[in-house]
């Protein structure tokens, strides 16, 4: 028996390995077609070679500057949302819980959008993903508050964050209609969610969340296997819950926070990531968290690039795409739990 249960081990790590190396290789392969598509169709010679910093030509300037950033932009915004949803789904215990289920990224919004209009377009990048974490913390605090009940029910943090994700999101076209009138465009499209115009200033601005809480989040793993069998059993194996339970929910709220300060509100990414990782690797969170965040990244880097090539020449918020997969899936979800 122990040799078999041994075997079944070693058959299901070989598969999360093999899953893990065929999601790498896919986003490597959508990363550079979504560079070489566009209004310019650039050959993947060129890209490769530009990439590598063997090509001087017109084509170099568009990838390196314009294409690239984008599509790391992408990459990185959709990685950390859906690492949030996972952090989060783990934490509560309630496949219905993101980010943007409890009003942590219309905390973001509103408050990207009241720094926006009161700085009247005259701010620096870098100041964005702070402020966008201490909205989503403090739409974080206020939605625990009110789901409290002698404990904390997660279908009621569930339902009171969707009630608070609408009080915000109504506060944000308030800001919007009340802003000045030269960034409402800039705005309204900041808000559907969208990685365009994005350049490298973004990704820097977004790299010291990124490389401090995704590696914090992932020492966490032995900690949300522990709490999913239920409080007593991890604290009998020296975890400490409470501690724990506070830390991971910061992690998950200073990622979303980042990721929307750089890219606006990206809708379910946070839902939809974690439930694909879970069907592909299980449910152990040492490997489902990192598929997760690989599988956040692709239907970002996915959701951007059909934006661009679908309505030639418009380009569409990549958060129309996710919005429009996302809230049936939702539906569903919330249909089978209650």
């Amino acid at each position: 028996m122990l040799n078999s249960t041994s075997h079944m081990g070693f058959i299901r790590k070989k598969r999360n390995s093999a899953t893990v190396i065929i999601l790498g290789l896919l986003i490597l392969l959508i990363l550079l077609i979504s560079i070489s598509a566009g209004s310019t169709t650039i050959p993947l010679s060129e890209v490769v070679s530009s990439l590598f910093g063997l090509n001087e030509g017109g084509s170099s300037l568009i990838v390196l500057q314009f294409r690239l950033p984008r599509t790391l932009a992408a990459l990185l915004v959709g990685a950390a949302l859906a690492l949030a949803g996972g952090l989060l789904q783990g934490v509560i215990r309630n496949p219905l819980a993101a980010p943007d289920m409890l009003g942590v990224t219309g905390g973001a919004s509103v408050a990207v959008v009241a720094f926006m209009t009161l700085s009247a377009g005259a701010y620096s990048i870098h100041w964005v993903p702070l402020i966008a974490v201490v909205g989503a913390f403090i739409a974080g605090l206020i939605n625990y508050v009110l789901a409290w009940r002698k404990g904390v029910s997660p279908l009621r943090l569930v339902l009171i964050g969707v009630g608070l994700s609408t009080a915000l999101g109504a506060l944000t076209t308030f800001l919007l209609i009340s802003g000045p009138s030269h960034l409402a465009s800039q705005i309204l499209n900041w808000t559907t969610g969208s990685v365009y115009g994005t350049g490298w200033k973004h990704i820097l601005a977004l790299m010291p969340w990124l490389t401090l809480f995704i590696p914090m989040s992932f020492l966490f793993s032995r900690s949300l296997n522990a709490q999913s069998m239920g409080d007593e059993i991890a604290t009998g194996l020296g975890i400490r819950v409470q501690r724990d339970r506070l830390l991971i929910m910061l992690c998950s709220i200073a990622l979303a926070g980042a990721a929307v300060g750089i890219a606006g509100t990206l809708s379910f990414i946070g839902l939809i990531a974690p439930h694909m990782a879970r069907r592909l690797v299980g449910s152990a969170h040492g490997v489902m968290l990192p598929v997760s965040a690989m599988v956040g990244a692709i239907l970002l880097m996915l959701a951007d690039l059909a934006g661009r090539m679908l309505f030639q020449p418009l380009d569409i918020p990549a958060g129309v795409f996710t919005a429009a997969i996302g809230a049936p899936f939702f539906l569903y979800l919330l249909y089978k739990r209650l």
